[in-house]
């Protein structure tokens, strides 16, 4: 079973206001551990709406893609947020060497970038993100979230009512 989202902008400040919806929605399910994979070609905005959900958790340090690092960890009093960037992935083993499997969990909110890249290691996600660009406007996309986990379907159907808003 599973429940999809879909969603058009048509500016960065459309997505932004959907990122603090969606911050919003995520915060309860953090507690017993949560993971989103963003997906979409370079240049999408999966770190974009990244920052923008950070921001929406009053995070107002630097946020950037840990190409290089693969993970960065903001701690929020809501938890830890673990921003994963699997771009630069030469094999999926490379991430039994940074113990990605520490980062699931109770009090976590696991946010993966390129996850196809690990999909031999990863668990499921809670909910899969695509982020598609459009020709319809400059900074337009297009968002189609998809909850594969009881409580990914259930955010969505939160986010659902939210939207309708």
């Amino acid at each position: 079973m599973q429940e999809k989202l879909e969603h058009f902008f048509s500016s960065e400040a459309e997505t932004a206001a959907f990122a603090v919806q969606l911050a919003q929605a995520i915060e309860p399910f953090i507690a017993e551990g949560f993971s989103i994979y963003l997906s979409g070609e370079l240049g999408a905005g999966k770190t974009f709406f990244t920052r923008q959900l950070l921001r929406a958790w009053n995070y107002s340090g630097v946020v950037k893609s840990p190409t290089y690092g693969l993970v960065e960890i903001y701690t929020l009093p809501i938890g830890n947020i673990c921003h994963f960037d699997l771009y630069r992935l030469n094999a999926a083993e490379e991430l039994e060497d940074i113990g990605f499997r520490d980062y699931w969990g109770p009090g976590q909110l696991c946010l993966v970038e390129w996850p196809s890249c690990g999909e031999k290691l990863l668990p499921l996600p809670d909910v899969a993100l695509l982020l598609q660009t459009t020709q319809e406007a400059f900074c337009a996309r297009r968002l189609s979230l998809v909850g594969s986990s009881q409580r990914g379907i259930e955010l969505l159907r939160i986010m659902k009512e939210s939207v309708k808003k």
